[in-house]
């Protein structure tokens, strides 16, 4: 079946602002002062021997290997797949001839698209078009280089079409030239130039004289729909490598005289390091020496369990200033976090008062705990630091940010600090953060030498900066007819972006970044608790918290906890009003036909038996970014264990670059959304967590999982993130599911196993 019809064929090029110049347009007054920044920007690639610079997002070499340069780190969602797709597809090249760059810290990259979700403010907002106009300039001309939320492909999608229509233009161009025909006639077809004759030229062969010419100012698109790779299920460029064992991760960089590192950082919060045991610590075999920081001490050792062992015996004593978090506190502070001054109305329609006044309330509580990352990459990084500047191969979200961290740190200029982005094992969010690189930095200085940092899975979990935890309070009014008329949440959580970018973008410390942003009501803290449905009269409320427990960035971020309270009211409203849920939910979905769409293609899909009783099925749904999902989860517990034995997903991500890779990462945030409502938390006590062994955290296993199913929705909408999309859906429809499986309803997250 062949893809939608794309847009336009003809369009102003996107390729010179891109590549050339960054700016353009200007408001009077506030914004008058950005017009004395310097905005020409030029590609800062290097070219091997043979290879030519294209764009900022394309090199050929002249055996017609398609080089294209990715500036968005890859952690298993195939962004080192799709957006080279996009590329190849609009230049006509053959897959076979494509390869995969990472692109270096530029300007040109800068990821404007998640600057405006995570920095807009109501400032902006009031500003409008100016105020997303200051962001993206902030984030241009910051190189705020960000991956995360979905926005890869959102962001960069028309960037890589217009860079591999530009190409094609030029090679078209060059080969004219050679043959003395119209360049209009020509094409780039599996990878060859031709005429539309029986004239063929490779793609490598005028490469070079391509790149002298110039375009015009208007880049037409390609037509048809014939040998598009668009929509293909192409294989994924990161595959063989993985499989066969030489894909580089950070923990397999070797360099000359590297050593390796372990480190303890203490209790959760403000812990300053107070001594440690050295003569203990060398008496391990291949130990070198103890690095001493404030906050942190590392082992160095010629291997890393020596280092690691080092650090066990050298018993590292922390102080820590301030009450430990424990989840007595962490439940004490949200409670508590509802009675403050700073709680804020951020999203709003219609009158509630009105409404709720002498009016029957149907309220419910909910709350879910800190949901940890458990990626499977603990954080690492390798660095070598000397007088002429550092050098430091890690996985990061954010290089920009990692290279000034970096910087700081060693008191360096930021020019003299490189960062080799890698691909990240998982991630999920956790290399937002920096922490590893610089660490790494500082104990290589110390050394004198490469050094290796690699945490050890205790501390990953220890120091990890998890989902937020969340307390909701919940009420509506019911109609007769069972239409909600008025609907209320309260939440109490803190921001886990605004402490985030407070650690990654301000260098403050984890627990000084919680306390900034303890008194500020945020949107990001709410976000996925605006109603989907049509409801006449609502309000959503924010009470930020500071729990004593530092969060970041997660896969679905607020959505996690967002959907699980207004997928599990929802239903309660429903069994409440007497009708059955999923027809509930449609009598409201009438003004979003997208998403009523997936939820009654689920139902049909999974067989939905009307949620009665015994049943053991569950659905919700939800809509983030521009793209829309149902699911369908038949559950049962068998004593204290969980078992799915069937989910299905019906989407709406638009026009897909790679429907294999989307049903991936729909699979994979299946699979993470049931860890998140399952095992990933854990409890806190004296500051620690009572357990960090990844089997005594009842996450799921092979067995716990049944058939998976993934409809992808066609549209022509344009593509949207998916990696984010499905994991916040499973967690309210698995409560759901066990509603109707044991007649009570479960309101708190980890819904079992929450030792």
């Amino acid at each position: 079946m062949g893809r939608a019809p794309r847009k336009q064929a003809g369009r102003r090029s996107g390729i010179d602002r891109r590549t050339l110049l960054i700016g353009g347009g200007a408001a009077a007054g506030l914004l008058l002062a950005w017009g004395a920044w310097p905005r020409s920007y030029r590609p800062n690639l290097n070219a091997a021997p043979g290879e030519t610079i294209v764009n900022a997002f394309l090199k050929i070499d002249r055996n017609g290997q398609i080089i294209v340069v990715v500036p968005q780190t890859e952690m298993g969602q195939g962004v080192t797949t799709v957006l080279p797709q996009i590329l190849a597809d609009e230049l006509g090249a053959d897959w076979r001839t494509i390869a995969v760059q990472s692109a270096p810290v530029s300007p040109l990259y800068a990821n404007t698209l998640l600057a405006r979700e995570w920095l807009g403010s109501d400032w902006t907002r009031l500003l409008g078009g100016a105020g997303d106009w200051v962001l993206d300039q902030y984030a241009v001309r910051g190189a705020l280089m960000l991956t995360g939320a979905g926005t890869s492909v959102p962001m960069f999608h028309e960037a890589y079409r217009d860079a591999g229509a530009a190409a094609r233009l030029l090679l078209c161009k060059a080969a004219a030239a050679r043959w003395n025909v119209p360049w209009e006639s020509c094409d780039i077809r599996d990878g060859l130039i031709t005429d539309g004759a029986e004239r063929r030229l490779k793609i490598g062969d005028v490469v070079e004289e391509a790149s002298r010419l110039d375009l015009p100012d208007i880049l037409p698109l390609r037509q048809g729909q014939v040998d598009r790779l668009w929509g293909q299920d192409v294989p994924r460029l990161d595959t063989p490598s993985k499989i066969d064992g030489t894909h580089n991760f950070a923990a397999d960089i070797r360099l000359p005289d590297m050593v390796y590192a372990s480190i303890r950082q203490g209790p959760i919060g403000d812990a300053v390091l107070d001594r440690v045991d050295e003569r203990a610590a060398a008496s391990v075999t291949a130990f070198l020496k103890l690095v001493r920081n404030e906050r942190w001490v590392a082992a160095v050792a010629s291997n890393w369990w020596a280092a690691n062992r080092a650090l066990d015996l050298s018993d590292p004593l922390f102080r820590l200033q301030g009450r430990p978090v424990s989840s007595e506190s962490i439940d004490e502070m949200l409670e508590t976090g509802f009675a403050g001054d700073a709680g804020r109305r951020l999203y709003a329609q219609g009158e509630l008062l009105p409404v709720f006044e002498g009016a029957t309330i149907v309220a419910s509580e909910y709350q879910v705990d800190a949901g940890l990352h458990l990626s499977l990459e603990p954080p690492c990084a390798t660095a070598r630091v000397t007088d002429g500047g550092a050098e430091v191969w890690m996985a990061t979200q954010a290089p920009g940010l990692a290279r000034a961290a970096i910087a700081r740190a060693l008191d360096m200029g930021e020019d003299a600090v490189t960062i080799y982005p890698l691909h990240a094992g998982g991630s999920l969010g956790r290399a937002m953060d920096a922490d590893a690189g610089v660490q790494a930095a500082l104990i290589a200085r110390e050394m004198g030498r490469p050094v290796q940092l690699l945490w050890s899975r205790l501390e990953d979990v220890i120091q990890d900066r998890p989902a937020a935890p969340a307390h909701a309070r919940m009420a509506a009014k019911l109609g007769r007819n069972g239409a909600v008329e008025g609907w209320l949440a309260k939440i109490s959580a803190p921001c886990a972006m605004d402490q985030t970018w407070g650690r990654i973008a301000r260098g403050r410390a984890p627990h000084e970044a919680a306390a900034d942003a303890s008194g500020r009501a945020s949107r990001l803290a709410v976000a996925g608790m605006v109603p989907p449905y049509a409801i006449p009269n609502w309000a959503v409320d924010h009470y930020p918290a500071d729990v004593g427990l530092p969060v970041g960035f997660m896969r679905g971020n607020a959505h996690l906890h967002g959907a699980f309270f207004t997928e599990s009211f929802i239903d309660e409203l429903a069994h409440l009003s007497g009708m059955e849920a999923m027809s509930f939910r449609i009598q409201m979905l009438g003004g979003n036909p997208r998403l009523a769409h997936c939820l009654t293609t689920a139902a049909a899909m999974g067989g939905w038996q009307g949620g009665i009783p015994g049943s053991g099925q569950g659905i919700a749904a939800h809509m983030m970014g521009g793209a829309y999902a149902a699911i369908l989860v038949e559950a049962a517990m068998s004593g204290d264990r969980l078992t799915i034995s069937r989910i299905v997903a019906a989407v709406d991500v638009g026009d897909q670059v790679n429907p294999d890779v989307a049903r991936q990462q729909i699979e994979g945030g299946l699979i993470q959304g049931m860890a998140y409502a399952t095992g990933a938390s854990v409890s806190y006590a004296g500051g620690m967590p009572t357990r960090a062994i990844l089997g005594r955290m009842n996450l799921p296993r092979l067995g716990d999982v049944g058939e998976v199913t993934v409809e992808l929705i066609r549209s022509t909408a344009d593509p949207t993130g998916v990696s984010d999309l499905a994991a916040p859906l499973v967690a309210p429809a698995i409560a759901n599911a066990l509603y109707t499986w044991t007649g009570q309803r479960i309101r708190n997250l980890p819904l079992v196993g929450a030792a």
